[in-house]
């Protein structure tokens, strides 16, 4: 074979090879979202249940007088679909839950994603819901993609360690559930439009839960390395970037974190860090906004140093009252101990971080109203209780923090000018 004729043979297998390579992947390459910058995305628990609702669950978001973990009510005046529970309204009425198992609920909260301009969420994958591959969780998951592409909203997984165990659990089981959530689900390659989130042109996966001091897992012995190897590196199901959910004070290694460098080095490996807020900021400490802008412009710098991208996490308030009175009964929270008031609290984060440079938001949660985080619509006339009881809206409308979230992301993208104050609905 003569020289000429050799080297044209090498060249064409040196440049098929790449493109053979590329044509493995599961994702597709096609998506309205291929930067999380610009966007507004909130946290998607989607576990809620309600008794009668075909998954043999009894009472299991909402549970009763005697038990209960729910301290915000949602506004059901939209649903197709709801369920009674023990409860009654203050007009006698019964007071009706609904179903994160029903198509129809997920439709509702991506519809009213599009309609008040929240770009998005990502969706919360608990280590056992992977590890036992429960299929209601899936059905969740499944119905989310097609909302998501159906109101043009850009959704993510996200993977949660709680659940994981100290003894013997690592994350292959997240590879082998990642696998499958490609493969089955086709997450990354829905029918119809692709709004699967992307940041650097690559689909974006979450880890949540690495550094937190009260876990029972040690996060060097579980595996955390290989799997955000094979999340950015595998042939068929890599290629992805890798978003860190970790404490507040990641980048001290104090306070709510564990004291431990190797933290440092998994976030390296990463493409974007997001430090968990909730419970670190209140509105009852005096200048709590200055410690928020204090250390979200030493975050950014931080990360900007080290070539990764930065997202804070906002929260409306929180409230954790009827759930600690048997998870702590010598620690009862009050109701509503970091207050909402009326959006000013959400409001000043958003303001905060984005003023100190903040590129992309991360809310906590659209629909968690155990903790009281949610955005979602919840109602101002909660059920009446002499044992239980439920936070208000502060007499704001049901979608005030829908809204908010919408202005916010408009303000992100300097389609309005930013303002400090709380933005006023005319």
């Amino acid at each position: 074979m003569n020289s000429k004729k050799l080297l044209y043979i090498s060249t064409y297998i040196l440049l098929f090879i790449p493109l053979y390579g590329n044509s493995q992947s599961k994702h597709s390459k096609l998506t309205q979202y291929p930067s999380y910058k610009g966007l507004v995305m909130a946290g998607y628990q989607g576990w809620f249940r309600a008794e009668g609702d075909g998954t043999k669950s009894k009472r299991y978001a909402y549970g009763d007088e005697n038990r209960s973990g729910i301290d915000m009510w949602p506004d059901v005046s939209e649903y197709q679909k709801t369920y009674n529970t023990p409860w009654k309204l203050s007009n006698g009425q019964a007071a009706k839950f609904f179903s994160s198992n029903d198509k129809s609920t997920i439709d509702l909260h991506f519809k009213w994603m599009k309609e008040y301009g929240v770009d998005g969420v990502f969706m919360q994958r608990f280590f056992n819901n992977a590890k036992n591959r429960n299929q209601d969780s899936s059905n969740i998951l499944r119905n989310a993609f097609e909302a998501a592409s159906k109101y043009d909203r850009a959704i993510g997984i996200m993977y949660d360690l709680s659940g994981l165990n100290a003894t013997g659990e690592d994350c292959s089981v997240l590879i082998e559930d990642w696998k499958y959530l490609v493969d089955q689900l086709e997450v990354t390659n829905q029918t119809g439009k692709k709004t699967y989130i992307h940041h650097n042109g690559k689909p974006l996966v979450t880890i949540w839960g690495i550094g937190f001091p009260d876990r029972p897992y040690n996060m060097r012995n579980i595996g955390l390395d290989k799997f955000i190897d094979f999340l950015k590196n595998d042939p068929i199901y890599g290629n992805c970037a890798v978003m860190l959910g970790v404490p507040m004070a990641w980048r001290t290694l104090n306070a709510d974190c564990i004291s431990d460098p190797y933290l440092h080095e998994l976030i390296k490996k990463s493409d974007i860090v997001l430090p968990w807020s909730v419970q670190r900021y209140s509105p009852l400490l005096h200048n709590d906004m200055d410690r928020l802008r204090d250390n979200t412009i030493a975050d950014i710098k931080w990360c900007r140093d080290h070539h990764i991208d930065y997202v804070p996490c906002v929260y409306p308030g929180f409230s954790w009252h009827n759930l600690s009175k048997y998870e702590f009964p010598e620690d009862v929270k009050p109701i509503g101990s970091i207050p909402r008031q009326g959006g000013r609290f959400y409001w000043q984060q958003i303001s905060t971080v984005v003023n100190a440079g903040a590129t992309m938001l991360y809310v906590a949660m659209f629909d968690e109203v155990n903790e009281a985080t949610a955005i979602f619509k919840t109602t101002d006339n909660p059920p009446v209780s002499t044992v239980t009881s439920f936070i208000t809206m502060d007499g704001k409308p049901s979608d005030h923090y829908l809204w908010l979230t919408g202005e916010a992301a408009r303000m992100l993208r300097n389609e309005k000018p930013l303002s400090l104050k709380m933005p006023v609905r005319k």
